[in-house]
């Protein structure tokens, strides 16, 4: 399906990262770190990464590249970004035979299939479950999630906009809370809460209820820092909120689709937050899904701590395209 040397991306509204799959079952060797705001176009990024590989990179024949948004249409843009990724362009400025363009979330969900133990933290009970469905996610930039779901002899992976869903309160202080939160075009979804913009806006509500007083947003990292120090108690308190929402989120998705085998959350803020998911309610939020309580308590929840899963993934992607099914932006040389 593709001919190798595969160029590989991982391309968000903050970072791309690009790497080389040299000849095929070989791993994925990453070329360089590329923030999305110092390159006009994808194109322009892929041609500083190759540089940055110097003369031993040998020069791709085809590419598959993630990106952090909706694939569709020929040239579709970055959900949270002003790149538009166009397969068919990129292969021509690159005197390619073949280019792929997925969500982000498919080689997330493609580096689910066979992820080791070692790669995941559990957050609760972590039973064997094989043969079902998984879903992964992950709050960061912005709110991406995936399904691998078994069909037959292959794995087809639904990628989703579940991050643009609508989101609303479970309790009185929660109601609270979301009637000082910042709005997004009018509206509160998944994405404009579990992302790190959503972490600023809880902080910002929290303080708002806690104090009476509109409170000013202030970096997600800063947030993060002083929620996990405690040094801020309108922080770990917007830490634990961020927590327990998270758990219904991923327990809402594991029931849209019976993810017996799990539920895998990625994305770039988890795995600093892993003892608030242990502490924060995160696993009670999960659960409390009735009439299917029991089935949930038997569904394990997992960080994903391994760096860079999406190149795990694209490298499966590359290696064993037929054993997967998705949705993506293909583009032949032959049509």
């Amino acid at each position: 399906m593709f001919e190798f040397p595969v160029l590989i991306g991982d391309i968000g509204g903050t970072n791309a990262r690009f790497g080389l799959i040299a000849e095929k079952g070989a791993e994925p060797r990453l070329l360089s770190h590329e923030a999305t705001g110092d390159h006009p176009d994808p194109s322009h990024a892929i041609k500083a990464a190759l540089a940055k590989g110097g003369d031993a990179v040998p020069p791709p024949r085809s590419a598959i590249l993630a990106m952090g948004g909706r694939v569709d249409g020929p040239e579709p843009q970055l959900t949270n970004a002003h790149w538009r990724i166009g397969g068919e362009r990129i292969a021509k400025d690159f005197g390619l035979s073949s280019a792929v363009v997925v969500n982000d979330y498919v080689p997330v969900a493609a580096g689910a299939a066979d992820i080791e133990p070692h790669d995941l933290t559990p957050v609760g009970p972590s039973p064997t479950i094989p043969g079902g469905a998984r879903v992964v996610l992950g709050p960061g930039t912005g709110f991406g999630a995936a399904a691998l779901v078994p069909y037959s002899a292959h794995l087809a992976i639904v990628s989703t906009e579940a991050g643009h869903a609508d989101f609303g309160p479970a309790d009185a202080f929660e109601e609270k809370v979301w009637h000082a939160l910042e709005r997004v075009e009018g509206r509160i979804t998944v994405e404009a809460v579990l992302s790190g913009p959503g972490l600023a806006r809880l902080h910002a509500a929290v303080a708002h209820v806690r104090t009476g007083q509109p409170h000013e947003k202030l970096d997600p990292a800063a947030v993060t820092e002083a929620g996990l120090k405690a040094s801020d108690p309108h922080a770990a308190e917007a830490l634990e909120l961020f927590g327990r929402l998270l758990g219904r989120v991923c327990g809402d998705l594991a029931l849209t689709f019976l993810a017996t085998s799990g539920v895998y959350i990625g994305g770039g803020i988890a795995p600093r937050i892993v003892k608030v998911l242990e502490e924060s309610g995160f696993r009670e939020a999960f659960e409390r899904k009735a009439p299917f309580a029991e089935m949930m308590r038997q569904i394990p929840t997992s960080v994903i701590t391994v760096h860079d899963p999406a190149f795990k993934g694209l490298a499966a992607l590359a290696n064993e395209g037929r054993r997967f099914v998705y949705h993506g932006q293909v583009w032949r040389k032959d049509g």
